[in-house]
């Protein structure tokens, strides 16, 4: 049994619209051995380690589902088997997950087996240890049949342990972990920028930072004055607030002197320390405090040690949010009570017998453990672990009350004293915490500290949560939302508004176009794309950039106020979207591209991929009518309104839907041209005439009308008034500079060249139809090519189309050939020119992409049309703008299959070579960062 390949996907992906894991996996010798043939033995030990199965539903909806499909006469395969114990293995953990899910490939043995996950880590060792569970448990005689590293060492319960605290480190801590889930619950979304607790919550200019209690709004200098107990105690000292008696030591000896001066009994704890760490309480003697003092200093972050008064009284907590006390918990410390037949080493077993108790964080209690604190506390009692307990006596394992070791919390926040409530509030306000914690030692939390006395021994930055939103006893406080409430006021954004969109072609010059027109409109945007990711029209990572990694770039950045997210295929494929929603989403067209990768064969799967982005829109999706995938997303959708797009005026289903009163945008015929037009409930609103926009050179790219169209939709769709959307689309052309490698068109030479970055047969059509309607006097050439990991049938089918619509053919192949031959693409190409009548001498093959442009330049005429589908668009601008015909020097190498001579790109500069460096130089506007395709 071997797991074949791994995605970890983030956000909603083909699988499920939340995260999940996907490992395909090969069954090998047990696709013959489901559940019941492996025998009951495997099943119950199976459900002896993992308890927790018991309550998974599986098919049948109810617990006991799943143990039920175990048993079954058939049984179940282990795919399903090990997808469910990867859940559980997580849950055991403390990480609450149910998804799961496992298909078969299509290949005998092989299955997709899916299951959901909140952290990366975790999610991937919870599968591999499930995996190494199940084939421990098979029989042995089977164990000899299957291809597998057994472990014969292998302790099912150290190594769940060592999972669980794995875990633990890498999942969010309860604090955390409850400020995320608030968020959740208020629709705000979130980011996770570390390995630990810094998280973003909101996305760009409206985002707000936590790192487990300290908020992006907590002031420095208050987190530095509560670190300093001298400073706070000093501060609410003289504030006339209730304070014990301190002094400050730096050696054994002054403790001891300290300790007289103030008063046995004493506490002695760090200066600077925190959770309880070093503190001795309750010390009566000399010795004790110079061993208090020893303790200390191993946790002091300094040379200084404060010894204060002993102040008796029960330990309550007291947190104080945005200047309100929200959470009283009073603290009990780890402790067991003695029943006359058990010793304290079995009362402790027995204690840790209570379900609410797991390691660390794990669950709502820590176990109790006999540590070197506790068995010290045990020798000071003149008692040993054996020691049995008579019956009621209460014996506390530690002298503090932290729940991280084994305390436990009782809620008292609706019974606390209002000169008690007053006195946390001042407290914290005077240190100067948006979110604080006070530590407050008084017999009575009912009764005030006026009357029966009590005293603040500390007051807590980045106080934790646990002991109140899952107390011990008492009721839960939600106080993770008073957080999200105090950086998220009522009324107040956390989201920037998402235009996502995806197709086969065009979208990166729609991503622009709708930049464009959001940049006039006043915004600050961050847009992702096939050339990089760009914020407020500045390039900030070249590459292609349309997958998850960039969503969450712009997602990020501080200063951004709307978000474009081309998304692309790839990233989909392997990752997911990045993000859990777009407000309005656009698909532009689906056709053959990438088909034969990542177990995408036809069109119809790459339209399920594509969906997968309308599926997260909230608001609108804007859906290509004249292409029937992408029409059929309409019914996958959830939003509020379709925005349906179509260069056909009598387009029946369109003109129902408009009668309906549903959105549309049409391209209508009119005396003048063609007119975008917009319907919305009943109201008909012309835009523009197409020929009026650049990017349409005169309204012949076809294919950047409709981008124009889906552009004008999506920007309507977010407000924009029709007035900016003129303006916007009058403004964007294909320069260079705007689009780069997008038909940028070069008009200086006596014939023109147009640069695109056409890479499959729809594109490379959609610029056959242009050469079509442009009026060339000469001849049409195109310099062309197709990435090497496109299926044959895909040249083909590319060579078909363009066929007839040129006279001469220059076949290329692209700088990174992807597992091809030298010359492999250009010469499938050949062959499949030749096939559709295209005469030998109209047919050049030149492999190197530089030699392939340079020939078409040399050979163009005045009049002619040359088309060259750049793959390094850089490179070949720099060729285009800086050919010089008169300084050209003709090479008498011929190229393959006759036609033109190849020219080197070192002779077409005639000896500029500074030019042919810089040309050179120029870093791959794609490939840098590969995180879309």
């Amino acid at each position: 049994m071997k797991i074949l390949s791994t995605n970890v996907f983030v956000g909603p992906n083909v699988w499920a619209g939340f995260p999940v894991i996907r490992h395909v996996i090969d069954l090998g010798v047990l696709e013959a051995w489901p559940s019941a043939k492996i025998g009951t033995a495997f099943v119950d030990g199976l459900v002896a380690a993992l308890p927790g199965l018991a309550a998974h539903g599986c098919s049948y909806g109810e617990p006991g589902g799943f143990l039920r499909r175990l048993h079954e006469d058939d049984g179940t395969w282990m795919g399903h088997i090990l997808e469910h114990c990867a859940i559980e293995v997580q849950n055991a953990a403390g990480t609450e997950v149910t998804f799961g899910r496992t298909r078969g490939t299509g290949v005998p043995g092989q299955y997709n087996m899916v299951y959901a996950y909140r952290q990366r880590d975790v999610g991937l060792a919870a599968g591999e240890l499930a995996l190494r569970l199940l084939m421990h448990l098979l029989p042995q005689a089977l164990q000899g049949q299957v291809d597998f590293p057994f472990d014969p060492g292998f302790d099912w319960q150290a190594e769940l342990r060592s999972f669980v605290l794995h875990a633990q480190r890498k999942e969010f801590g309860p604090s955390t972990g409850s400020l995320v889930k608030a968020a959740q619950d208020r629709d705000i979304p979130w980011i996770r920028l570390n390995n630990s607790s810094l998280v973003q919550f909101g996305h760009g200019k409206h985002q707000r930072r936590i790192q487990a209690t300290i908020t992006s709004e907590t002031k420095h200098i208050a987190v530095e004055i509560s670190c300093d107990k001298e400073d706070t105690h000093n501060l609410l000292n003289d504030l006339g607030l209730p304070v014990p008696q301190q002094r400050i030591v730096y050696s054994a000896a002054q403790a001891v002197q300290a300790a007289h001066k103030i008063g046995f009994p004493v506490v002695v704890k760090p200066l600077n320390a925190n959770h309880g760490r070093g503190v001795s309480i309750n010390l009566t003697k000399d010795a004790e405090v110079e061993a208090g003092f020893a303790e200390a200093e191993i946790h002091s972050k300094s040379a200084a040690i404060l010894v204060e008064s002993f102040v008796t009284g029960f330990d309550h907590r007291m947190l104080v949010i945005n200047n309100k006390l929200v959470a009283v918990a009073k603290r009990v410390p780890g402790h067991v009570i003695g029943d006359g037949r058990h010793s304290i080493a079995e009362l402790v077993d027995i204690v840790n017998l209570d379900p609410r108790r797991g390691i660390g964080h794990q669950k709502v209690l820590t176990m109790l453990e006999i540590d070197n604190q506790a068995k010290r506390l045990i020798a000071a009692a003149g008692h040993s672990v054996d020691t049995v307990l008579p019956p009621g006596e209460v014996f506390y394992l530690r002298s503090t009350a932290n729940l991280s070791t084994g305390g436990t919390a009782i809620d008292l926040t609706d019974i606390v004293h209002p000169d008690n409530r007053d006195m946390a509030e001042r407290a914290i306000m005077a240190v100067g915490l948006d979110v604080g914690g006070v530590d407050f030692l008084i017999d009575d939390i009912t009764k005030s500290y006026k009357d029966i006395g009590g005293a603040i021994v500390e007051v807590n930055a980045a106080p934790g949560f646990r002991m109140h939103v899952a107390p011990s006893e008492g009721k839960p406080r939600d106080v993770a939302g008073k957080v999200i409430d105090m950086l998220f006021p009522l009324g107040q954004q956390s989201r920037i508004p998402i235009a996502a969109i995806t197709g086969t072609n065009g979208k990166t010059t729609t991503s622009r176009m709708l930049g464009h027109i959001m940049k006039a409109s006043g915004k600050i945007v961050g847009m992702t794309s096939t050339d990089g990711v760009y914020v407020d029209g500045k390039l900030s990572v070249k590459g292609d950039m349309t997958g998850p990694k960039s969503a969450q770039m712009v997602l990020r950045d501080p200063t951004v106020d709307f978000a474009v997210m081309e998304t692309a295929r790839g990233g989909l494929v392997r990752s997911g979207l990045g993000y859990q929603h777009c407000d309005v989403a656009a698909c532009l067209n689906v056709s053959a591209d990438h088909l034969g990768l990542a177990g995408i064969d036809t069109v119809e799967q790459l339209a399920v991929v594509k969906r997968v982005v309308i599926e997260s829109a909230t608001q609108t999706a804007v859906l290509n009518a004249d292409d029937i995938n992408c029409l059929k997303m309409a019914d996958y959708a959830n939003v509020d309104s379709i925005f349906y797009v179509t260069l056909n005026p009598g387009h029946s289903l369109v003109k129902e839907h408009i009668k309906a009163g549903g959105k549309a945008i049409v391209l209508e015929p009119g005396m003048s041209g063609e007119m975008l037009t917009i319907y919305d409930n009943g109201l008909h609103m012309p835009i523009l005439w197409s020929h009026l926009i650049p990017a349409t050179l005169e309204g012949k790219a076809v294919h950047n009308v409709q981008n124009a169209m889906f552009a004008a939709a999506m920007a309507y769709s977010f407000g924009v008034d029709l007035d900016n959307i003129r303006h916007g689309l009058r403004t964007f052309d294909t320069s260079y500079f705007q689009a780069p490698g997008r038909m940028n068109v070069f008009d200086e030479h006596p014939f023109k060249v147009i640069l695109d970055y056409g890479h499959n047969p729809a594109a490379l059509g959609a610029m056959a139809d242009l050469a079509d309607r442009l009026d060339v006097k000469g001849r049409r050439i195109v310099v062309l090519s197709m990435p090497g990991d496109r299926r044959d049938q895909d040249v083909a089918e590319a060579a078909r189309i363009l066929a007839g619509h040129f006279d001469h053919y220059i076949c290329k192949a692209d700088d990174n050939r992807r597992n091809r031959g030298p010359d492999e693409i250009p010469q499938l190409f050949r062959a499949a020119f030749l096939k559709n009548d295209i005469s030998e001498d109209q047919i050049s093959v030149i492999p190197n992409e530089e030699d392939a442009v340079a020939a078409s330049l040399n050979m163009a005429q005045p009049g002619d049309l040359v088309i060259v589908f750049g793959d390094n668009s850089p490179r070949c601008w720099k060729q285009i703008i800086y050919f010089n015909a008169s300084d050209h020097k003709t090479s008498s190498t011929q190229a393959q299959g006759g036609g033109q001579a190849s020219v080197p790109f070192e002779d077409m500069m005639d000896g500029d070579q500074s030019m042919v460096r810089d040309a050179r130089g120029v870093r791959l506007a794609r490939g840098d960062v590969d995180d879309g395709d």
